[in-house]
Formats: structure tokens, sequence, C-alpha cells
């Protein structure tokens, strides 16, 4: 299965907006109790959340995963820095990237891929302002092309 398919369980769409998005990695996350339980219930937000390398590990902070509900004391703690599970050379990698100006580890999409939960982290460099409003022009006129191309077949 492609890297960024599965069944998809949160999406962080302020990224798209806030980045652009150079390249993607696809990272296995380390787990506590009634957390997995929590995720394949879809109580999952990824908006304030981001990726941190630190001692040659990267780990995501600011992902909130709600508590389960059939969850007992022993539920987790929904904020917690949680450790990505990515390979050394993709680590070195990041470690080198994220060291220019400009560049963040931004969290894009969380997914079940054949029974386990992964999370599609991406490099990302920061929109200034002047850059969101083109985008949003963009956007915008592609709309109008297509609107018109759907009136002129009616």
């Amino acid at each position: 299965m492609p890297r960024g398919h599965g069944k998809s369980i949160a999406q962080n769409r302020k990224a798209g907006h806030d980045y652009f998005i150079e390249e993607t990695f696809e990272a296995g996350i380390v787990l506590q109790g009634t957390e997995i339980k929590a995720i394949r219930a879809g109580r999952v937000n990824l908006k304030e959340s981001f990726a941190r390398i630190s001692n040659a590990e990267v780990f995501i902070h600011n992902m909130h995963i709600s508590h389960y509900e059939q969850g007992n004391i022993y539920n987790h703690d929904p904020t917690r820095s949680r450790k990505l599970l990515l390979h050394r050379k993709q680590i070195n990698q990041l470690i080198g990237a994220t060291q220019q100006k400009g560049y963040a580890l931004v969290p894009l999409k969380m997914y079940i891929k054949n029974g386990v939960a992964k999370l599609l982290i991406g490099l990302g460099r920061g929109k200034k302002k002047y850059d969101k409003r083109e985008d949003l022009k963009r956007k915008q006129v592609n709309r109008e092309i297509d609107r018109a191309i759907k009136e002129s077949f009616k």
C-alpha cells in the first residue's frame, strides 16, 4: 500500500495553508494503554500539533488523543509527547533539513494501515502572508474557471 493510504482518522488541513510541504515521511507511533482504541474511534486532533527532534529521536507534541470512553483509571494523558518511529537514515535527513531556517516538521494525516496507526509528517517551509494570499487567489480563479466550464456544457 502506498505511503499516506489507509483508513484515514484525522487530517491537518491548516498545514497546507501555512506551509509549503516539500517532502513527506510515514512514521509509526509509540502508544500506551487505551490510545489505539481512542484512535480507532476517531478521537484524534492534529490541529495544534508539531514534531520536534531531540536526542536523535523524533517526538510529536500537542497531538490530542481523547480519553477512551470505556477506559478506566488507566486512561492516558491526552496531550503527552509521543515518540515517532522512523529509520535512522530518515531521522538524519530530517535533522539536516530542520536546521535550515524556516523549516519545520508538521503532522499532516493520521491513518490506520494494516492494523497499525501511522502518522504522515511533512517537511514544511513556512509561507509568508503574500504566499497565502496568492494561493487563495489561485483557488478562487480555478473555481471560477470550473464553474464556467460546467455552465458551458449545460
